[in-house]
């Protein structure tokens, strides 16, 4: 059984490892050691890493009684130098501190017991309560009152009970025996398994970056630590670099931006009117130069690269004229999309004019005797309108 001294001392790095025994299986090669300061994943926390002599700890977990360390190569049973990486030691403790100090709020002020949490100092941890939603308010409370029993620098305490109802948990836990206890001093005792921080000023700071809803739940993402930090510079970056590009002062940012969604959908109403005028002008051209047959009058136009929907638009603009049928195509180089469309009191049917055209490219679509698009890929599209006149006489 390999003894947990990471329990009573988790601020120690640097110690002796002695390598009793050794594992192989699809993981690789693992070393098991008589007493270990490396953290195994476990209770939502992500496992330690660092070094036992020339060899990286890449992983530790549980097997039954003893604790495995996985190592990126092999090496002989013995005694090493070992280091544990601290700045992953210290933001897992850092996350896992903050968890505790959140769930702990969350229960206090707004009745709300943690159902999950994963422990992370790479990456957001997150929490998740059984809720349907939480305001603003509530989530800006909750994180004032954390960093507040942050910076008040409490004593964060850990040691092990037999007798489970001797403490006020939290939550009671549901196992009997020895248990471990977290308690920050005069707020919350919770059972848990894994590293702490000393005093709660070693967390930092606590930040809540975002809120999400997972399977009836809500879902707490927040930082700690350094990475509270990194993710406030990351965001002052882009606040500044905004504020840069916007010649503005970064307080002035929402009200500027604001202005200029405005000014957008304003520019945007416009631009659709320009562009509903400019396909009136560009249909009524295409008419001048329709082809007549009979008492009908074929358009015709095959362009590079034309929207889909423009397609459409314009061929639905022709129906406006009498006696005429469109049939407008563009080709990308690769897919080519056709709209047919016929005036209204013609005999000549829009989706029968689609089939007899698409069907020498073996491609599909539909519509009725108003309207109708398909396409597809396609190659050879130059004379797709050769027998045009044709199909539009038998028709």
């Amino acid at each position: 059984m390999t003894e947990k001294r990471y329990f009573d001392d988790p601020m120690t790095t640097e110690f002796t490892a002695e390598i009793v025994g050794t594992r192989r299986d699809e993981r690789g090669f693992g070393v098991i050691l008589p007493f270990t300061f490396f953290y195994p994943t476990g209770g939502g926390q992500s496992n330690d890493t660092g070094t036992i002599g020339v060899a990286r700890v890449v992983d530790v977990f549980y097997d039954r009684d003893d604790i495995v360390h996985l190592l990126d190569r092999e090496i002989e049973l013995g005694k090493y130098p070992a280091k544990i990486d601290w700045d992953r030691r210290l933001a897992n403790m850092q996350h896992h501190s903050g968890q505790h100090i959140l769930s702990a709020v969350f229960w206090k002020t707004l009745n709300l017991e943690t159902i999950s949490s994963h422990i992370s100092g790479d990456s957001p941890s997150t929490i998740d309560f059984e809720v349907n939603s939480l305001s603003d308010k509530e989530i800006l409370h909750v994180e004032q009152k954390a960093n507040q029993l942050i910076f008040e620098n409490r004593i964060m305490r850990a040691y092990f009970v037999e007798n489970k109802e001797s403490v006020p948990f939290r939550r009671l836990p549901k196992v009997d025996g020895e248990i471990r206890v977290i308690e920050i001093e005069d707020y919350d005792f919770s059972a848990c398994g894994g590293t702490h921080v000393l005093q709660t000023g070693m967390i930092g700071s606590l930040k809540i970056v975002r809120t999400e809803r997972v399977n009836k739940k809500i879902r707490i993402h927040f930082v700690t630590g350094r990475q509270a930090l990194a993710s406030f510079e990351q965001f002052q970056y882009a606040a500044q670099n905004t504020a840069n590009l916007l010649k503005v002062g970064v307080d002035e940012i929402s009200v500027y931006v604001e202005n200029l969604q405005m000014q957008l959908k304003d520019a945007q109403k416009e631009l659709k009117t320009l562009r509903e005028f400019s396909l009136d002008v560009e249909v009524e051209n295409m008419v001048q130069h329709a082809e007549k047959v009979g008492e009908i009058w074929i358009v015709t136009k095959l362009f590079e690269n034309r929207n889909p929907a423009e397609l459409r638009a314009l061929a639905m603009k022709s129906r406006n004229y009498p006696n005429i049928v469109a049939l407008l195509a563009s080709f990308d180089g690769e897919k080519l999309s056709l709209v047919t469309s016929c005036a209204e009191g013609i005999s000549v049917s829009a989706n029968d004019l689609l089939q007899k055209h698409l069907a020498p490219f073996n491609l599909r679509g539909g519509g009725d005797k108003s309207i109708a698009q398909g396409g597809g890929v396609a190659d050879g599209v130059d004379e797709i309108f050769k027998s045009t006149v044709e199909i539009v006489q038998n028709s």
